[in-house]
């Protein structure tokens, strides 16, 4: 491809992102998420603000794991101020824990809702207040056209929005991105006793007009870090350092 087509396709990416509801927030160009290399997964090498982003969860631990890891994306959105909603059906964080990832626990509002659709409705009324930095919700099912909805209120709020889905069975949705996040095994410092750094397995499964892919990443000194693996087996069998 000659550099004047690729110039050309490239250009025309840009002009449809708009059309698909990635309008670029102000003062934002090029902001990771605090993901870092990641950020070329996403389209423009940006972490799409004022949309909407799913999380699948196949058990609790999945649910921790990716309260954890939103958790630190929200901290880097949070940094120029506002306050985010977390909509759930019952008290699973521990709000002096949020300090870990650079929130303060007075700039996280908890709401207890049981019936789903009071989840959904409150998450949506949310999600129009520009005020708010992001929202959180904790929920199973989301119709197809209630994240139409979503999506149509965070174009005009500039609001960015997560959804924690355990076990969904609707899949068709407008989500922007769609991700898998499991915990993985952790080390201590020097090998002492006690608890490591949160640690992931972290899948994009959809990005719309992205890259999918999967990385280790860790939490430690107030930021994302990628996990590196230090050996491998090649194909005879011998190790050697990757």
């Amino acid at each position: 491809m000659n550099t004047t087509k690729a110039h050309t396709i490239e250009q025309l990416r840009k002009d449809i992102l708009p059309l698909q509801g990635f309008k670029p927030v102000a003062g934002d160009s090029g902001f990771d998420g605090g993901l870092g290399f990641i950020k070329q997964a996403f389209p423009g090498a940006s972490f799409p603000l004022a949309a909407i982003h799913e999380f699948f969860c196949t058990g609790e631990e999945d649910v921790s794991a990716s309260a954890g890891f939103i958790a630190g994306i929200v901290s880097a959105i949070m940094r120029k101020g506002g306050v985010t909603l977390w909509i759930c059906s019952s008290q699973m964080i521990f709000p002096p824990a949020l300090k870990a990832f650079g929130i303060e626990p007075d700039k996280i509002i908890f709401i207890y809702l049981q019936k789903e659709k009071e989840i959904l409705w409150a998450m949506e009324e949310a999600l129009k207040c520009e005020g708010l930095a992001a929202v959180i919700a904790q929920t199973q099912e989301i119709s197809f056209t209630a994240s139409r909805r979503f999506q149509l209120a965070v174009e005009q709020s500039r609001v960015t929005g997560f959804i924690i889905r355990r076990n969904p069975r609707n899949l068709a949705t407008t989500c922007v991105t769609r991700w898998k996040i499991t915990p993985l095994s952790t080390n201590t410092e020097n090998d002492l006793p006690g608890l490591g750094v949160p640690r992931w397995n972290v899948e994009l499964l959809k990005v719309r007009n992205g890259t999918p892919g999967n990385w280790q990443l860790e939490w430690a000194k107030g930021r994302f870090r990628h996990v590196y693996k230090l050996a491998s087996i090649n194909s005879e069998g011998q190790r050697k350092t990757g």
